[in-house]
């Protein structure tokens, strides 16, 4: 149970620094758009994400955080596109995956799915912010102590790539405007 309180403050905090990064890049506007959906459809695909990721922790440690965050965008663009059609697809981390290879998942999300230039000012942004928010769950994790290819730390970064893939998905779905409005039920 200790384990348990201790990673959902860990989520809880890491979650608060990244949205006030994102925030501050005018990202976001200090809220975490979210879908059920898509929250849904990352524990369906987590497990495959985990089993390509986790190798590259030693070498790439930040790749092996910030791609959950193109997942959670590219997710976020089936969503807006065509939910319907798109949730269909057993497992769409997979079907991004078998595109290009896991090294280039980035380029297949910002090039293929979010249709963006290659080398344009907007996804060179978007690089910069996945990768600082990389930087950011580095820093967090190394400060927690965690003692390494623990238990712990394999929540630890289980926990921080469901935070990066939601960092991901909100940024996209900002991207589309959505946004939180506040509906009235009063009758005038």
């Amino acid at each position: 149970m200790e384990n348990i309180e201790y990673l959902n403050r860990y989520e809880r905090q890491l979650t608060e620094l990244l949205l006030r990064e994102v925030t501050r890049r005018r990202y976001l506007d200090g809220q975490l758009l979210h879908s059920d959906d898509l929250d849904e459809k990352w524990y369906q695909i987590a497990p495959d994400y985990v089993s390509d990721a986790v190798p590259q922790i030693a070498e790439y440690p930040s790749v092996a955080l910030a791609w959950a965050g193109y997942v959670g965008m590219a997710l976020a663009a089936y969503w807006d596109e065509d939910w319907q059609r798109y949730s269909r697809n057993p497992n769409l981390y997979l079907h991004l995956r078998n595109k290009q290879g896991f090294d280039l998942l980035d380029e297949y999300v910002l090039y293929k799915v979010l249709k963006l230039p290659e080398g344009g000012l907007e996804a060179t942004a978007l690089e910069d912010l996945m990768r600082s928010c990389a930087h950011i769950v580095l820093d967090l994790i190394r400060h927690e102590q965690i003692e390494p290819q623990s238990v712990l730390a394999f929540h630890v970064y289980a926990r921080s790539i469901k935070v990066l893939f939601r960092i991901g998905a909100a940024v996209e779905l900002k991207r589309r405007k959505y946004k939180y409005e506040k509906i009235s039920l009063e009758k005038n």
